[in-house]
């Protein structure tokens, strides 16, 4: 049934209505405004791209260095699918080439990384905030959406001051992540007044939080090149792997972080999201490779060979790629008498024990650090609501969703950035060409 307008004391009238002026938000109205189309920008806080500014460290990783199909591939299956379209109609070298002609240059950076040359993310933010006001779209600040409501062919986007009347709605109002910025998940509300299904937002890209004490001992270490793999511990049965990736982890005061431990984070969050409700929910770990490129037979091969050596080194001088504080955390792991001991002194077992320690060193994971510390959201409106070739609500005609209010999660490395853009853009050209 459609609702009955509520009278307000002032009134608007546009074409289209952007709620949120973060990269999605400010990316759709660009398009939509170049196309022709009547655009106002609702956001809430004071200015434009406060995320933005706040990412990769003020740098802004915008984007992966990585072609689309690739890097719709690291969504997962089901993001993977839907994002096939986005990721092509919009790749990411496209989204490089635009940022150069909106004066913003970029530079490639390590682990697929994209950033503007000058290393300052507020080029960015200016950049996308220039191009929507050039293109004719209105940006208006402080105006926070309250309700969202369809009524006859149009939407009816109401603030705490006015009424919008739109007739198409883009929504880009953002997840959960980095509250402090007014990502607050204001969104999910309105969707699910709605009648749309909203998957449990948790926190993702996130650091862990390990409270045995030898990982919080290690603080401040950082290895560049593991392979993490997240397990879970279920009650009964042997443990399961969830995912994995190979990228740097830092050791912290409270667990573990980096780019291997937080691209992995979103399985634990939701865990401890359940364990929060008084609800059962597996534990996990993470089981990391210290050495990805050494095969276990070739690590038992050194350890045979140095034990043969006059004076025998010691288990660190074998393991010289590992650290040392981290090798002796893999001594105790293998449960050896001591931190390094002389290879010679190791037996059959001790050696398989420590080469299992060095290829499955395990972390135990109690939790995440929370939104405060999320750099996105895993979960939100589910991706059987959206048409994926046009990003329109199919139960909800006329209302569009973008960037992180969908259900994706993707790992570090501008991809989350990426999603937004492309999920814009697709929703913009699939206002135009219903114009036509």
């Amino acid at each position: 049934m459609e609702a009955e307008l509520s009278t307000q004391p002032a009134e608007r009238t546009t074409e289209v209505c952007v709620v949120g002026a973060g990269a999605a938000g400010l990316w759709a109205a660009a398009a939509l405004a170049r196309g022709g189309r009547r655009t106002l920008v609702l956001e809430k806080t004071p200015r434009a791209g406060t995320k933005i500014l706040a990412s990769g460290g003020t740098r802004c990783n915008l984007t992966t260095t990585l072609g689309p199909t690739d890097a719709a591939r690291l969504f997962g299956a089901a993001g993977e699918r839907f994002l096939r379209a986005a990721f092509r109609a919009l790749p990411p070298r496209a989204v490089r080439l635009h940022f150069e002609g909106l004066g913003v240059p970029t530079v490639e950076a390590p682990l697929e990384k994209i950033f503007p040359a000058s290393d300052r993310a507020r080029d960015v933010r200016d950049a996308l905030e220039r191009d929507v006001l050039d293109a004719g779209a209105v940006l208006a600040y402080r105006e926070g959406v309250t309700a969202l409501e369809p009524w006859n062919d149009r939407w009816v986007v109401h603030t705490s001051a006015e009424r919008v009347i739109a007739e198409r709605v883009v929504l880009a109002a953002g997840g959960k992540s980095y509250p402090r910025t007014g990502t607050e998940g204001d969104g999910y509300a309105w969707l699910a007044a709605l009648g749309l299904e909203i998957v449990e937002p948790v926190p993702a890209l996130v650091p862990l939080v390990s409270e045995t004490p030898w990982v919080r001992a290690l603080a401040g270490l950082a290895v560049q090149d593991v392979v993490a793999r997240l397990m879970e511990l279920p009650t009964n049965g042997a443990p399961r792997e969830v995912a994995r990736r190979r990228r740097p982890l830092l050791f912290t005061h409270v667990g573990v972080s980096g780019p291997a431990a937080m691209d992995l984070s979103a399985p634990v969050a939701r865990a401890a999201a359940l364990r929060a409700r008084g609800l059962d929910a597996p534990r996990h770990e993470l089981s990391v490779d210290l050495l990805p490129d050494v095969e276990r037979d070739a690590l038992r091969a050194a350890l045979v060979d140095a034990a043969g050596r006059p004076g025998s080194p010691r288990i660190a001088r074998v393991l010289e790629a590992v650290p040392r504080r981290l090798c002796n955390a893999v001594a105790r792991q293998a449960g050896l008498d001591e931190e390094n001991p002389p290879v010679n002194q190791l037996g059959k077992a001790q050696r398989h024990e420590l080469i299992e320690a060095v290829k499955g060193l395990r972390i135990p994971l109690h939790g995440t650090l929370g939104w405060d510390h999320a750099e996105v959201t895993a979960g939100g409106l589910a991706l059987h609501e959206v048409a994926p070739a046009t990003m329109q609500v199919t139960r909800q005609p006329g209302l569009f969703v973008v960037g992180e209010l969908l259900d994706l999660s993707g790992p570090i490395g501008g991809l989350s950035f990426q999603a937004a853009f492309s999920t814009a853009e697709l929703a913009a050209r699939a206002l135009e060409a219903a114009r036509a």
